[in-house]
């Protein structure tokens, strides 16, 4: 599972992290209380949900899926979600991360 901290303005709603969903994965994606999960390209399954204003995520890629095609896309569709969602690039969310693990 990932956490990602929430930009300063990007509200921890389910609607709104709900609506990013929607626009970066055009699939069906269900509910499961405040979870929301689907299955998309390369991702067998995908659960996003909030905890302590954090965006958390927990993937399972398909390993079945061998076309890079259909890999990248799912890996850009990832990507423009938690930016959408968390408000912070993948440059930012790596820079934080960095940052994370010295602390520790």
């Amino acid at each position: 599972m990932q956490q990602y901290k929430l930009k300063r303005g990007f509200k921890p709603e389910p609607e709104r992290i709900y609506q990013a969903m929607q626009e970066s994965f055009p699939v069906e994606i269900s509910r499961n209380g405040d979870r929301f999960e689907a299955s998309y390209g390369a991702l067998s399954k995908i659960t996003v949900w909030i905890e302590d204003k954090k965006l958390c995520v927990e993937t399972v890629s398909d390993a079945a899926v061998k076309e890079d095609e259909t890999i990248l896309q799912t890996n850009k569709a990832y990507r423009d979600f938690l930016l959408k969602s968390t408000g912070y690039t993948a440059k930012e969310r790596l820079k934080m991360a960095k940052k994370d693990v010295g602390e520790a």
